[in-house]
């Protein structure tokens, strides 16, 4: 697998990745050990957070939170005070979830459960007041992924209830292909060194995450890439709407990187 992720990674990364050699074991940004730079990265991160709990307080009953993570969302959304249902598939996300959560009051704890399950095919039989899919998560599911997530959403919602998703619209590098490189100083003193590739027109980017500074790294150098899917966000509309879920409201996100061009959608089930 990681033969397989290297010759993936493009551009300066992949010349990097190539320097590094037998140096570099290279892991997708979601397995065990890419779920623990993921959670330094964004575990604290803070973007998104209030618009959606601004938005979940016009909804009531239980919330559905898809694609969980470690826990970004999850631990805010129980300050809302209702029962909270945390999906997510990675077993590596999910233990960095559960510890997190006996870090909180019981009074919060207790009114979470934790699911495996995968965001794109869930029964969990039952319905819900509000359905949350954020950290634009919606981007890592290819076509056939998306069609499935519609599907769930819908037979999950309450009447009345709300889905609610943030998306990456097209990022507007400016040229026909670019890589952005950003530096990373995370909340644990973890540093790193971020690689975000993409060519104008094609519909996936490639984020490669390298130890930083790499000159000083010791070997086996950890090096974490993943795939995340580019659409605009009125693709998304189109596609809700084919499923039977009516955008009703389209917010802009704060900015976090000139590139970025990042949107809350808040939909419901049409008719």
């Amino acid at each position: 697998m990681s033969a397989q992720l290297r010759a993936a990674v493009p551009g300066q990364a992949g010349a990097l990745l190539a320097e590094l050699g037998d140096k570099a074991v290279v892991h997708d940004l979601y397995d065990e050990v890419g779920a623990l730079v993921y959670h330094a990265i964004a575990g604290d991160d803070t973007f998104e957070v209030r618009e959606l709990v601004g938005s979940l307080r016009s909804t009531t009953g239980p919330i559905l939170e898809l694609a969980a993570g470690s826990g970004r969302l999850t631990l805010p959304l129980l300050t809302l005070g209702r029962e909270l249902v945390a999906l997510e598939l990675a077993p590596g996300m999910i233990r960095l979830l559960e510890q997190r959560l006996r870090t909180v009051p019981a009074s919060r704890s207790d009114r979470c459960t934790v699911v495996a399950g995968d965001m794109s095919d869930f029964d969990l039989g039952r319905t819900f007041g509000a359905i949350v899919l954020g950290t634009t998560s919606i981007s890592l599911l290819d076509a056939a992924g998306r069609a499935g997530l519609y599907r769930c959403v819908r037979r999950h919602l309450a009447p009345g209830g709300r889905f609610l998703l943030t998306a990456v619209d097209v990022p507007g590098f400016g040229c026909s292909t670019t890589e952005q490189v950003l530096d990373v100083d995370c909340a644990d003193g973890t540093r790193l060194r971020m690689h975000e590739h993409w060519t104008e027109g094609a519909d996936v980017r490639t984020v490669t995450i390298f130890p930083r500074p790499l000159e000083t790294a010791e070997p086996p150098i950890t090096v974490c890439t993943t795939r995340i899917g580019v659409f605009p966000a009125t693709q998304l509309e189109t596609e809700l709407a084919a499923a039977g879920l009516l955008v009703t409201t389209r917010q802009a996100l704060p900015a976090t990187a000139s590139h970025h061009h990042d949107v809350l959608l808040v939909a419901e089930v049409a008719g």
